[in-house]
């Protein structure tokens, strides 16, 4: 009886240790839910803006440096779960990979997420269609055709967990959905969100005026 005391405390422990890890993974896949959110409600904006670029061009250029910020947020933590998986830390690989079909759509998201981005930057700083000979607004293009093709896959992969996903992490979740629910770090996932989506702002402020060169 009192030589199992000691096992039963590790086992204890162990247990406790675990399920704290599990948190982890669990705050990452939140944090990437709520900037996806967000970045879905972005998109849709920047998408209107498509639709009569003469008259919005400014406000295309305004919500596409926003962008940035939020991006950078939600692709770094993706990279993080897809390093600390593939690094085999326990608690990720609990959680398991995406489907094969989504790992193998990631990279695919993430690298033309960049090029739509980076080729929009470089038309407005270069206030060209051509930047170091590259046919910059033909690329930019392009890379927006095969971008939304494997967004929209991703997105329809995904959708249906965002509304529990962020609901759960809003202040007062515990309240209303139990202690089950509730994942340590919310102040933190959501600083993080505000802090990518004020970086972006702050761009869009400084950056947004390039478009009269287009006009």
């Amino acid at each position: 009886m009192t030589a199992s005391a000691p096992t039963q405390h590790r086992r204890r422990a162990r247990a406790e240790a675990e399920a704290q890890a599990d948190t982890g993974a669990e705050g990452n896949e939140r944090l990437t839910a709520i900037t996806g959110a967000l970045l879905l409600v972005l998109f849709a904006v920047e998408g209107v803006t498509i639709l009569q670029l003469g008259g919005l061009l400014y406000w295309h250029y305004f919500f596409g440096f926003l962008l940035v910020g939020p991006v950078c947020v939600k692709i770094c933590a993706t990279l993080y779960r897809f390093a600390r998986y593939y690094t085999r830390e326990p608690a990720y690989v609990r959680k398991g990979p995406p489907m094969i079909v989504l790992r193998v759509l990631g990279p695919f998201v993430v690298l033309t997420s960049c090029a739509v981005l980076l080729t929009g930057i470089l038309l407005g700083f270069a206030k060209s269609e051509t930047v170091l000979g590259l046919p910059m607004l033909f690329l930019h293009k392009g890379f927006f055709i095969v971008w939304a093709g494997a967004m929209t896959i991703h997105v329809l992969a995904y959708l249906w967990r965002l509304p529990s996903l962020v609901a759960s992490d809003l202040p007062g979740a515990r309240r209303m959905h139990g202690a089950a629910t509730a994942v340590g770090g919310s102040a933190l996932r959501w600083s993080v969100t505000l802090a990518g989506l004020a970086g972006g702002l702050v761009f869009a402020m400084l950056a947004a005026h390039l478009s009269s060169a287009w006009r």
